[in-house]
This record gives C-alpha cells, structure tokens and sequence, in this order.
C-alpha cells in the first residue's frame, strides 16, 4: 500500500469515527439464515460507561423482505452487576401503512434505529447484560411465531447524549 493509499485510508476513518462521536457501545449480532428463532436470546454484555453521565438505549434491527409484518415485538432485559433486571416488552413499527420499510438503507436490507430507554444511568460499576428476543405471533395464535424470517441482525447501541445534541 502507497502512502497515498495509506493516507485515505486514514482520512476515511477520521471522517467515519468523527461522525459518530456519540457512540459509546455499538454492536450487532448476525442471525443464523435469517431465521430468529422463538427461544433463541440475544445477548450484548458491556462494561458500564461513566457512571455519572446519563445516555440513550437503542435496540437496531436489519431486516429484508423476506420480514413478513408491518410491526416487531421484542422481549428485553437489562442486567445489572449486582443482580437487578429490568424486563420490557416493546412493540415497534417497521412499516408504514403504504408497507414501505421505515428503516434506512439500500437495496434489500434496511436498518431501524428503535428507541430502547431514554437518559439512562448506569449507576453501578461492572459488567451490564441486554437480551432480546423477539415475541411475535401471528393474529389468532397463542403460540409465538418459531422461526420468524427476515430479520437478519440485531443490534444494541448506547450514545452519549450530550453528544447528539
């Protein structure tokens, strides 16, 4: 690689990371063929930011058309170190009444930013656990949806709030 090369390369990443200086913790988890199965659980486990600083949640979601609804719901759980759970069952729109995705993205695969908790404090030290699980199930169905298709990661981001604004 030139140095030409080298400096792109570089420049490119300063530009990336500079647009997204409210970004504390961002990762996604890939789902096996597209299939989210109803008792797989997806974990992110993450060392609790400053403990004084308040932040906002976000569970992201990519899909692509083989997603069958207009609409998600997700079981969540955050854990605490000392042992606290917060559960939550959320429910998300993922498409407009027209049926045109809201997510963002080209192509095949669009990527929905979902609020998940709003100015939040990790007010203890350690190691934190967020799971997600999707609950779906079809109309006049108490059994939830097995295998649901289409959705092809799941994400968890945490963002600085004082760096959004």
């Amino acid at each position: 690689m030139g140095k030409a090369s080298v400096f792109f390369l570089f420049l490119a990443l300063l530009i990336f990371s500079a647009c997204d200086e409210a970004r504390v913790f961002d990762q996604y988890r890939s789902i096996p063929g597209g299939q989210w199965q109803r008792d797989s659980i997806v974990e992110f486990r993450f060392e609790a930011p400053d403990t004084l600083k308040n932040y906002n949640l976000f569970i992201n979601l990519r899909n692509n058309s083989n997603y069958d609804f207009s609409n998600i719901y997700l079981i969540t759980e955050l854990n605490f170190p000392n042992g606290k759970v917060i559960s939550d069952t959320l429910q998300y729109e993922m498409a407009a009444p027209s049926g045109e995705w809201l997510g963002t993205g080209f192509g095949d695969v669009k990527e929905s930013k979902l609020w998940y908790k709003e100015n939040v404090r990790f007010t203890e030290a350690g190691e934190y656990l967020v799971t997600v699980q999707q609950a779906m199930r079809r109309r006049d169905s108490i059994t939830g949806i097995q295998n649901l298709d289409g959705i092809t990661e799941v994400g968890f981001r945490i963002e600085d709030i004082k760096q959004q604004q």
